[in-house]
């Protein structure tokens, strides 16, 4: 069912982005619903269609026609999986960069919920409908080993581990600058950036607990390969402790890398990553059936062994680098 609602904007609105204007008249809509709304023409200013950057002026009639967003129901698709572990409770996939765990608002295709279920029938639905068999997230552009619930009574146990922290999960990271400690322990709350809604900050006093571990597995002059053990699990929680210690993971433009990595003083430009060079190396957990230790590892994906080998034979260095890599591809870390 449709609802039409009228605004004319008063001289103190006056100058407002549309999509901003909009928000403060219409608090039950969500901002990505307004957007949306917008965007597929269902606002209009003065008769005609308009784009959410436009800026509204006293006296301009704006009429939204406010629809129901369609319900999202996640379909299988045949998209390639690697499994790494599974029984009749849960799997645990490698899941690769690039690729969204679950589907959201206007956007249920291509994901790893997506694949899942057109591999395996049947999920947890302890998720929604949305997120069938998901118990933890990895950020798109990060790859590695994730947990799959394939029932509700293992769902909910796996959930109740992650809640307690005693589930393990280990990731490879490689940071611009040498970092000059071999070990440490980053415990910056994280929050919301309220000026860029896509990023996450350390700078806000309301941020909730984070702890982050990280040591030294080599160093390549500006660069340095770090293994990192997080206990808890806020959004981008990796990416934004190294980046408030001056060291953005490599690849990570959003929280300040640059797109094309250079060795010391501005030297020699290698292709860009294309991805953050961020992966999910290993996760140990308790069965929720049997109680016994579940340790699965995640090979490291090919990219990142050949950013690896590319790096380290234009910087002249050694193979440290490269080593590493392929030994954490190999669960010896």
């Amino acid at each position: 069912m449709l609802e039409k609602r009228h605004f004319t904007v008063s001289p103190d609105d006056a100058g407002q982005r549309l999509d901003r204007f909009l928000t403060t008249q219409l608090p039950d809509l969500s901002r990505s619903r307004i957007a949306e709304l917008i965007d597929e023409g269902h606002v209009r200013v003065n008769g005609a269609r308009a784009k959410r950057a436009h800026r509204v002026a006293a006296g301009e009639g704006i009429e939204v026609v406010v629809l129901p967003r369609p319900s999202l129901d996640a379909v299988p698709e045949a998209i390639p999986l690697e499994i790494l572990y599974e029984d009749d409770d849960l799997l645990v996939v490698n899941k690769p960069a690039g690729m969204t765990v679950h589907g959201g608002a206007g956007a249920a295709r291509g994901t790893l919920v997506n694949a899942l279920l057109h591999h395996f029938k049947k999920l947890s639905t302890v998720g929604g409908p949305l997120r069938p068999g998901i118990v933890h997230r990895l950020d798109k552009d990060t790859s590695g080993a994730l947990v799959v619930a394939r029932n509700d009574a293992a769902h909910r146990r796996l959930a109740e581990q992650f809640q307690k922290r005693t589930v393990e999960k280990t990731y490879l990271a490689l940071v611009h600058g040498r970092l000059k400690r071999d070990a440490g322990t980053i415990d910056l709350p994280v929050a919301r950036d309220l000026a860029r809604r896509t990023r996450m900050t350390t700078r806000r006093g309301e941020g909730r607990e984070a702890r982050t571990d990280w040591k030294v597995l080599a160093r390549l002059e500006s660069f340095t390969l770090v293994l990192v053990r997080i206990h808890t699990g806020r959004t981008h929680q990796i990416r934004v402790h190294f980046s408030a210690l001056g060291h953005p993971v490599v690849g990570d433009t959003l929280y300040g890398a640059p797109r094309q990595p250079r060795g010391p003083r501005g030297g020699v430009a290698l292709p860009p990553l294309g991805r953050n060079f961020l992966h999910a190396a290993r996760i140990s957990f308790e069965h929720p059936r049997t109680g016994r230790r579940v340790t699965v590892t995640a090979p490291m994906p090919p990219e990142l062994e050949r950013f690896a080998r590319e790096l380290a034979r234009a910087l002249g260095a050694k193979e440290d680098l490269l080593a590493a890599v392929v030994d954490a591809g190999q669960g010896t870390l």
